[in-house]
């Protein structure tokens, strides 16, 4: 029986320590996946807090990770912090016997304590991507994927890729049409790509403190489908071209022009999820113009076709109900 070792730490998060157990501890024989032993373990045996109150007896400690076929760790309390050596040392040496390590969300952050992302892409929760690259340089992380394999070693994006990770790694053991049923049984999509866009929430506030300047940004959202200028919107806001950019990227955070890039895309996205529109008739309405402008928008910064976009989402929201 397959050995599956998920090692938990002070202040992790439960959805993350409970995916593993969600995907391979059940027994899923009717879908195909064979039963396997899921163990869950810390540097020391005993409570472990949660970062959602609820506090988690752990039997285990490290030695579960001699014998486990797969190592997870699925997120990390205090990534800011690095990993104890026990831990480090723990890893590399499941990783020097054979074992496959995997690290969602911020648990990334371990898996480069340990060594095991030198010279490899990885990936981790987009919030965290700056800090990623300040500490391991020397890995090629990858900010817009949800997960990334390179063999031996695997790493996801946050919060719902750790189960699309999972949903890979049986998918990589036992074939993809066991994988969708186990996605079935789990009412999620069967299948999202690990080269898929994290769906990153852009950080532009929905209000504006300036009161002249979200004067212009609430007329601009709801025109969005009309041409848009700096001078125009400068004019609106009685100011210069100049003092309207500067004081635009001062309180809204990003350029004008970037700025009504990502609410055409944002408005783009919520017509795919929530109506039945054509394409050229989302496009159009969005301020994209053509159907190609809007589907290399896509490309470029959500990582598949609008249409595609539509039926990830579609799909979810029908398993969901």
């Amino acid at each position: 029986m397959p050995r599956i070792a998920v090692l938990a730490s002070e202040g992790i998060s439960l959805f993350h320590l409970s995916v593993p157990s969600l995907v391979f501890g059940r027994d899923r024989r009717d879908a195909g996946l064979p039963r396997h032993e899921v163990v869950v373990c810390a540097q020391q045996p005993g409570p472990v807090a949660t970062a959602d109150g609820l506090p988690v007896e752990v039997a285990h400690g490290l030695e579960a990770l001699e014998t486990a076929d797969i190592v997870i760790v699925p997120s990390w309390g205090t990534p800011e912090v690095p990993a104890p050596e026990a831990v480090i040392s723990a890893l590399a040496a499941a990783h020097a016997r054979g074992a496959t390590i995997v690290g969602f969300c911020v648990g990334a952050f371990v898996l480069g304590d340990a060594g095991l992302l030198d010279g490899l892409p990885a990936t981790t929760h987009w919030a965290w991507r700056e800090r990623f690259g300040q500490r391991f340089p020397t890995s090629c992380f990858r900010p817009d994927v949800l997960y990334v394999d390179t063999g031996r070693v695997v790493t996801s994006a946050g919060t719902v890729a750790a189960i699309d990770c999972c949903l890979h790694l049986v998918r990589r053991r036992y074939g993809a049409e066991v994988a969708n049923r186990v996605a079935r049984r789990l009412v999620t999509p069967p299948h999202r790509d690990g080269g898929q866009a994290q769906y990153i929430e852009q950080p532009v506030p929905e209000r504006v403190s300036d009161d002249r300047l979200a004067t212009v940004v609430e007329w601009a959202r709801g025109h969005l489908d009309q041409p848009l200028s700096i001078d125009t919107l400068a004019g609106m806001a009685l100011m210069s071209r100049r003092n309207f950019t500067r004081r635009f990227r001062e309180a809204v955070g990003t350029s004008a022009q970037r700025w009504i890039a990502t609410e055409r895309l944002r408005l783009a996205q919520r017509l795919l999820e929530t109506t039945d529109l054509a394409i050229d008739q989302v496009a159009e309405a969005a301020g994209f113009g053509t159907s190609l402008s809007l589907r290399q928008r896509f490309a470029e910064d959500v990582g598949m076709s609008p249409s595609a976009y539509r039926r990830a989402f579609r799909q979810s929201a029908g398993r969901a109900a």
